[in-house]
């Protein structure tokens, strides 16, 4: 009968860790990545750099930057577009998502289209995140992105292997 018990035990252990896994990452869905795709598509510079924690390593193909200089950047970036009346999408989906009760790894695709005087035009890249819970709120520590993979420019063939999300 011991035995029984152990093993529906065991049977039941991975089940609730995705179970509980799931439930972390609808909240990371619901508290960091809806508003980064509002902020995104409503060009609010302001509430983008509010999905991200105090202290950001940000990397990209150019550079590393440690003091938050992106920050900054994304405030000019986006008051230029609204200037030029650019409207943005943002469409994004995960590859791979490793979370725990603090910390998630999130790796995905992304396409940004720009559109200004009616014509769109797409930019495609693939990121990976680090996501941590700081003072009880998810908050993007770590943002690494790129334009190609192993030399490869990434296209919209890349980002069809899946659908963009929608929060």
């Amino acid at each position: 009968m011991k035995f029984l018990y152990l093993l529906f035990a065991l049977a039941i252990m991975p089940m609730h860790a995705q179970t509980s896994t799931d439930i972390i990452q609808k909240e990371i869905d619901q508290t960091v990545w809806k508003p980064f795709q509002k902020a995104f598509e409503t060009i609010d510079a302001e509430a983008l750099n509010a999905t991200y924690a105090t202290d950001v390593l940000r990397v990209t193909p150019e550079k590393i930057d440690t003091k938050n200089v992106f920050k900054e950047g994304n405030i000019k970036r986006f008051a230029s577009m609204k200037e030029k009346g650019t409207a943005i999408s943002l469409d994004f989906w995960f590859d791979d998502r490793k979370t725990n009760e603090t910390t998630s790894y999130e790796v995905g695709f992304y396409r940004i289209g720009f559109t200004t005087d009616g014509k769109t035009e797409y930019s495609y890249g693939q990121f990976h995140i680090v996501l941590q819970k700081i003072n009880g709120q998810w908050k993007i520590t770590q943002d690494w992105d790129t334009t190609t993979i192993a030399g490869e420019t990434i296209n919209a063939s890349h980002f069809k292997k899946k659908g963009g999300l929608r929060f």
